[in-house]
């Protein structure tokens, strides 16, 4: 991981970009994606998918230019249909569902989204009360609540703390969305940790890896730029994140789809721009503001390159050796 003394400033006056990386696609988008594409080679058109399979206009649109049905629930699949679950997961009662259709499905819930629910299933067991930190109708965070609906309650704030009144303060637990703001999360935890002190917290942290990195590459480069570019769509919660981080760090910070977003007068007086993207933003998208911002004058840049990624998830077991063979030829 490069130090701040590592990272070139700007001293010439000259235009530049900071490429942050690791950014884009993780490896549970990489999965969902690759999941839909493998079953439309291996069963044909018609496959359909529960919500977007990941947060992100352009991936959802080349996904059903191919041939996907992207559906709101699966009362719109019809019977014995195929259908898959989106990496945001779904709770138990969506599975029953899809069991009393006769659906054949797929599961691309991302392994760190099912890491959550066996938590939330374990502690609701051991009776506790579970209270998961998240932001509410946020689809990851539905499924996650169907695992133990009476056991658990929602809180989004600090303030949400303050107002619990649980049934037994010595036997609480806490579980977190994958996607959200390290520093928030952190004084959430810390103060229901100071109203119960007996609370359990999972063994490793929720909140998923390329999460915490992409946070931690605009934290690193904030004082180096006077614009953070976010690649991402509005409903993207880790993307939105990546936006707060850059505004608590006084460097002004925009979430966009693409170039078209991108407003002319964001670009008057600012000599260094900062560049990301969320975990489920195409790489295209990113090279394509790169270029434009290059040819608005923005003539040097620098990748910086904050931690290594090399995660990698299998695929459901539901696609078989054909899933795996046709992953091994695609790429």
């Amino acid at each position: 991981m490069p130090s701040l003394k590592s990272i070139r400033p700007n001293l010439t006056g000259e235009k530049k970009i900071y490429l942050l990386k690791p950014r884009g696609f993780c490896a549970g988008v990489v999965r969902a994606i690759d999941v839909v594409k493998i079953a439309l080679d291996l069963y044909g058109a018609p496959i359909y998918v529960r919500k977007e399979i990941v947060h992100n206009k352009h991936v959802v649109d080349e996904l059903r230019d191919l041939g996907a049905i992207f559906v709101e629930e699966l009362s719109e699949v019809p019977p014995g249909g195929r259908a898959i679950f989106s990496a945001h997961g779904v709770s138990p009662a969506v599975r029953q569902e899809g069991k009393e259709r006769k659906l054949e499905i797929i599961d691309a819930t991302c392994p760190l989204v099912t890491k959550v629910h066996l938590e939330a299933v374990k502690f609701a067991r051991e009776g506790d009360t579970i209270v998961l930190i998240g932001h509410k109708n946020h689809d990851e965070v539905i499924g996650t609540l169907g695992e133990a609906p009476s056991k658990m309650v929602l809180v989004e704030s600090v303030e949400d703390v303050d107002s619990l009144d649980l049934p037994d303060p010595s036997r609480v637990a806490y579980l977190t969305q994958t996607t959200l703001s390290l520093d928030e999360t952190t004084d959430i935890v810390a103060r229901l940790k100071e109203r119960f002190p007996l609370i359990r917290g999972p063994k490793s942290q929720d909140i998923c890896y390329a999460t915490e990195n992409r946070q931690m590459a605009v934290k690193g480069v904030a004082q180096f730029c006077d614009l953070l570019l976010v690649v991402g769509s509005a409903n993207s919660s880790n993307s939105k994140r990546l936006v707060e981080v850059g505004q608590n760090y006084a460097v002004k910070s925009y979430l966009v789809n693409d170039w078209e977003e991108v407003k002319s007068e964001w670009l008057e007086g600012v000599n260094n721009v900062g560049v990301t993207a969320g975990a489920s933003a195409p790489e295209h998208l990113v090279e394509a503001i790169v270029m434009e911002l290059k040819a608005h004058g923005f003539g040097e840049m620098e990748e910086v390159e904050m931690v290594e990624e090399d995660v990698r998830f299998s695929l459901p077991s539901e696609l078989g050796n054909s899933g795996a063979q046709l992953l091994s030829i695609t790429r």
